[in-house]
């Protein structure tokens, strides 16, 4: 095993956790958006107040990581994963966004499952951004992600079958494959960050 000190200073580990608690929130708002008594244009505000605290704590990040001489692992991964995080935040914004503008009335029943596994991505990356500093306890961690990913391919390609079906109009088939696609994108941004906390581990290990 590699030897290596690491800084006694948290403040990395507090920020990734910090970043994966505004997924959390994020997640919960994108379902509320879903709910048939939402006030959208409310959900919508707070989302994007969501978004933009995220967006404060990615700054955060990188402006740490500028003032540090010594970093708890390598900086290029450091920047991955803030930067991955944030991505995730992004594409929820856009979700909830586009319902809205779009104008979208009638959603399919399925796309409820899909933001159910995007809500237990974002509490599993939650849960797991504390273990980053001893490295422990994170492979169940990834392994679970990679399946919650697995799910949403197949919950991905179901919703698609219903919206190609001839139940909705074109315009609406427009509208609801921009949504459905920004959501799947969204899920698979959880594997990519679950990959680079992998990867951080067998660095660290």
């Amino acid at each position: 095993m590699r030897l290596r000190i690491r800084p006694v200073d948290t403040t990395f580990y507090d920020l990734f956790t910090e970043s994966a608690n505004h997924l959390v929130t994020g997640a919960g708002l994108l379902a509320e958006m879903l709910g048939e008594s939402a006030d959208q244009e409310d959900v919508a505000r707070r989302m994007r107040a969501a978004e933009h605290d995220a967006d404060e704590t990615t700054h955060a990040i990188v402006k740490r990581v500028n003032q540090v001489f010594v970093t708890p692992f390598d900086r290029e991964d450091i920047y991955s994963l803030g930067s991955g995080l944030d991505d995730i935040m992004d594409l929820m914004d856009e979700v909830v966004d586009m319902i809205l503008v779009y104008e979208v009335k009638v959603l399919p029943p399925d796309l409820s499952d899909q933001v159910a596994v995007l809500q237990r991505c974002a509490e599993l990356t939650a849960a797991a951004m504390p273990n980053l500093q001893a490295m422990k306890s994170l492979e169940e961690y990834w392994i679970e992600i990679n399946r919650l990913e697995n799910t949403g391919d197949r919950n991905h390609r179901r919703i698609l079958a219903t919206i190609f079906s001839g139940e909705f109009k074109a315009v609406e088939v427009l509208k609801l494959k921009d949504i459905v696609e920004a959501l799947e994108a969204a899920i698979d941004g959880f594997e990519r960050v679950a990959n680079i906390i992998e990867q951080i581990a067998l660095k660290e290990s």
